[in-house]
């Protein structure tokens, strides 16, 4: 009697690999059910809209991340200002006295102090951004929330830490001769321009330094050579006197980023500091750059939203 062979057992439906498609009725039938992918990204409306609804927790993370920045100092808050205070010593020592940069400057110290001030602003920030998302892996795995509040946080607390410092600037800036004008209500659009400027780039370097943590040990440098070409320690325009550039450095000299804000302050807080010194639309510098920056890093950081904190 021949032998009946049973029938083939059925295949199981192998699930897709990650990275693929989904199955057409798989997806028609989650549609069908109003089910949605889990940590999908949202539009970018959403998403800016679950930005405002949690601007309450940016404000607090910033001032809590102040806070316990400097608690295990013995000088705790104090190293606010004595931190870029000592760099503006160092620098004049170096730079004003020895290789002589103070010469053709009036208010040299102002000037000085005033650079270094606003460029540690600059530099604290895109720190801070670079390691918002690789520094705080446990916060982005535990909770659900846009990730884009932990580098607005971040560049909220160096806000919070320069006005602090701005105390101290005022008082050199006394001490020095200077007297308050009207000029000096120029510092709340130039900060405003600059701390909008700030969070783009800060967004923009969490997404690469989420994708490669090694590059919070590059930036350093990288920030360095920014300062070196930024003026801070001192004047472009004298600098390039009697110099025969190339019109492209001219231009990338005078509309750095970094040195058009510099430069904006000085000009607020400085009676020395005048018109004739600022580069031409020198605020349309300063706008352009902040617009450029906050939207480019905005969206760029958005691009990837779905993906932070994932292996």
């Amino acid at each position: 009697m021949p032998q009946t062979l049973a029938p083939p057992a059925p295949t199981p439906t192998q699930a897709p690999a990650p990275g693929t498609a989904p199955d057409p009725e798989l997806r028609a039938l989650a549609e069908r059910h109003g089910l949605t992918v889990s940590g999908a990204r949202p539009s970018l409306s959403e998403y800016t809209r679950q930005l405002w609804h949690r601007r309450h927790f940016i404000t607090s993370f910033a001032s809590a991340k102040l806070t316990a920045q400097f608690t295990t100092a013995k000088l705790g808050q104090l190293w606010q200002v004595l931190t870029p205070l000592l760099n503006a010593a160092v620098y004049y020592l170096i730079f004003g006295v020895l290789i002589g940069t103070r010469r053709g400057v009036p208010d040299y110290v102002p000037f000085l102090v005033t650079g270094v001030f606003v460029f540690t602003f600059l530099q604290n920030s895109v720190m801070a951004g670079t390691r918002a998302i690789s520094g705080n892996l446990g916060l982005v795995r535990a909770l659900h929330f846009p990730r884009a509040c932990l580098p607005i946080s971040f560049c909220l607390t160096q806000l919070q830490q320069l006005l602090y410092s701005m105390g101290v600037l005022v008082v050199i800036l006394l001490c020095f001769g200077q007297v308050p004008t009207w000029s000096w209500l120029l510092v709340i659009p130039a900060l405003t321009l600059q701390f909008i400027f700030n969070t783009g780039l800060a967004m923009a370097m969490a997404r690469l330094g989420s994708k490669t943590p090694d590059l919070a040990q590059l930036m350093p440098f990288i920030m360095r050579t920014w300062m070196y070409a930024s003026g801070v320690m001192f004047s472009i325009s004298l600098i390039l006197q009697g110099k025969h550039l190339p019109q492209f450095v001219v231009v990338l000299l005078n509309g750095n980023p970094a040195a058009v804000y510099i430069d904006l302050m000085r000009f607020a807080l400085i009676d020395s500091f005048t018109h004739k010194q600022l580069p031409p639309h020198v605020w349309a510098f300063a706008a352009g750059w902040a617009l450029l920056a906050s939207v480019v890093g905005y969206v760029y950081f958005w691009k990837a939203e779905e993906r932070y904190g994932r292996g």
